[in-house]
């Protein structure tokens, strides 16, 4: 039996749970987020004014108390990450760190950086709601557009979006986001979800003078300068969560609502995404996919409006949170 088969068995029999496929998850892509994974809003974190290194925790709520996951049991990887790639061993520990009542953080005390900081991927998605396409006046798409943004365009929920001096349309787009949980490939749709770890909120920030008038109207560089990838609060498990396909899911500028919809509007929901991507390229734990924004978007506005210094944004979805960003 391997390592992490006899942790997660370990765990699973103080917590008097029957942890399945013990004796499978050694094999490639088989470790998975299961029924262990409940009722929790995983985050990343560092503790204010310190210079230690990131930590895992769980937000007791939204704005609540963070549990220092970390602290509860050092084994655990400090990276969110590397948390997932650890499967339902890791979830069940961070189940009964959440049912001690130990090592509680007052919010004060913490701050909240991205839930994932370092995926192998972020995969995009384009044109992907309904009435978003209606407001653009185009056809709904046939098959999922896909693009990309480098993880090194992500930042956490509260921090700064910086204006770059290339592109003078910089433009807000909410959207719901998904983190694989477990590796897989050619995955079908009625096995995607179980490759799912939880939701999250993104903000797929968009320079449209580079997205539609540069650089050859490819979409990459105008999606991925530095900081055009908010995420957060929270990763919040996919068990936590109603029906990630009717969410409400909104956005604010300066407090005005300018996009106001629901995630039942996406064309192509959570499973078929996972089924179509995986056809072509391997997901890995920590892998994160933003799904789409709906209408409202300044690009789309008569005039065009587009962000400035100064200005707030903020996204929010139904049962996963708020993210607030400046624009500096």
């Amino acid at each position: 039996m391997c390592v992490l088969s006899q942790r997660a068995l370990l765990v699973g029999r103080r917590l008097g749970w029957a942890v399945p496929g013990s004796q499978s998850c050694c094999k490639l892509g088989s470790r998975g987020v299961s029924h262990l994974s409940k009722a929790m809003r995983l985050v990343q974190f560092k503790a204010k004014g310190s210079a230690v290194a990131p930590r895992i925790g769980l937000e007791e709520k939204e704005g609540g108390n963070v549990i220092d996951l970390n602290a509860f049991d050092p084994s655990l990887p400090k990276t969110m990450r590397g948390f997932l790639e650890e499967g339902d061993a890791a979830f069940a520990i961070a189940k009964r760190a959440q049912e001690s009542g130990q090592h509680v953080l007052p919010r004060a005390e913490v701050s909240l950086l991205a839930p994932i900081t370092n995926p192998d991927k972020v995969i995009c998605v384009g044109m992907n709601y309904v009435d978003h396409c209606l407001e653009q006046n185009v056809k709904i798409p046939k098959e999922p557009i896909i693009f990309s943004k480098f993880p090194s365009s992500i930042v956490g929920p509260y921090d700064e979006i910086i204006l770059p001096a290339e592109s003078n349309k910089v433009d807000w787009e909410v959207e719901l986001a998904f983190v694989i949980g477990k590796k897989g490939k050619h995955i079908q749709e009625p096995d995607a979800m179980s490759h799912v770890a939880g939701f999250t909120v993104a903000h797929d920030v968009s320079a449209r003078d580079w997205q539609t008038e540069k650089n050859g109207k490819q979409w990459l560089l105008g999606k991925t300068f530095d900081t055009f990838c908010p995420l957060g609060p929270a990763l919040v498990t996919k068990n936590s969560v109603s029906d990630p396909h009717n969410l409400g899911i909104r956005c604010k500028v300066n407090g005005e609502l300018v996009q106001n919809s629901s995630t039942n509007q996406m064309i192509f929901k959570t499973e078929a995404l996972i089924a179509w991507v995986s056809k072509f390229v391997t997901l890995y734990p920590g892998d994160i996919f933003l799904t789409g924004t709906p209408p409202g978007v300044g690009f789309f506005r008569k005039p065009p409006v587009f962000l400035k210094r100064g200005d707030e944004v903020q996204c929010e979805i139904d049962e996963l949170g708020t993210i607030r960003n400046k624009v500096a």
